[in-house]
């Protein structure tokens, strides 16, 4: 993809998986040129950093920026704290948030998102939030994304000067096989992202982790050969 002129111009939250590499893509299909936005927060699954930049890259963003916040000074995650990322155990029908949540950490990626926007005079902020086939984080909710849209409109120098800031969260009402569906009908090509909670230094996936199963699940719902590299014997 090659960026449009005199496009609209949206700031993209890429983290380097398959959900802000959909979302990347969508936001391009829809006419914007997109700058795309990594966070070094400290995660223990740093080779996704990697993926953000071969994503961005690979789907057009006119520009990519890594902004370093040390998450791993509170801890409080198993991805920001010496915690054992767990197996898999189906975590759809549990009341209890996992040890994989990051605390704050959509609001912080997306409060980043949000200053870097209003810098560069941008009035639309994408993220890959999604509340169907997701781990049960609360900041992965509707209500989360709108009330954060209301926080931007009423907290910033642009809201308050009467230019109306949107997020957007294309993917939060799809499940994991419709986003891999959107992402081949758009040339994403999966194998380049990184989503696994534990992969190691080369990007490989463990195989058994929330972010692997739920992301295998996809592939095999939508009929789509898995494109994953995992480590050998996952």
């Amino acid at each position: 993809m090659t960026a449009v002129a005199g496009a609209s111009r949206a700031v993209v939250l890429v983290s380097g998986g398959m959900d802000s590499a959909v979302t990347l893509a969508l936001a391009r299909a829809r006419g914007f040129a997109c700058h795309a936005l990594s966070v070094a927060y400290g995660q223990r699954h740093a080779s996704e950093l990697a993926a953000a930049a071969r994503v961005a890259a690979m789907l057009g963003a006119v520009e990519h920026k890594t902004v370093s916040v040390d998450l791993r000074s509170i801890g409080g995650s198993a991805l920001t704290a010496d915690i054992q990322v767990p197996e898999h155990s189906d975590a759809h029908g549990d009341a209890e948030i996992p040890v994989t949540y990051v605390p704050a950490r959509n609001t912080i990626m997306l409060a980043i998102g949000l200053g870097w926007a209003e810098t560069l005079g941008v009035n639309d902020l994408f993220c890959g939030v999604n509340a169907v086939d997701y781990s049960g984080y609360p900041d992965c909710r509707p209500a989360f994304v709108h009330a954060f849209e209301r926080l931007a409109n009423l907290a910033t120098k642009a809201g308050v000067e009467g230019r109306v800031l949107h997020v957007h969260a294309p993917l939060i009402e799809l499940s994991k096989a419709d986003i891999v569906r959107e992402g081949v009908r758009l040339g994403v090509d999966f194998s380049q992202t990184v989503s696994c909670y534990r992969a190691d230094a080369e990007g490989r996936a463990c195989g058994h982790c929330d972010a692997c199963v739920l992301r295998a699940r996809g592939f095999t719902d939508a009929g789509v050969a898995d494109p994953t590299h995992y480590v050998p014997g996952a």
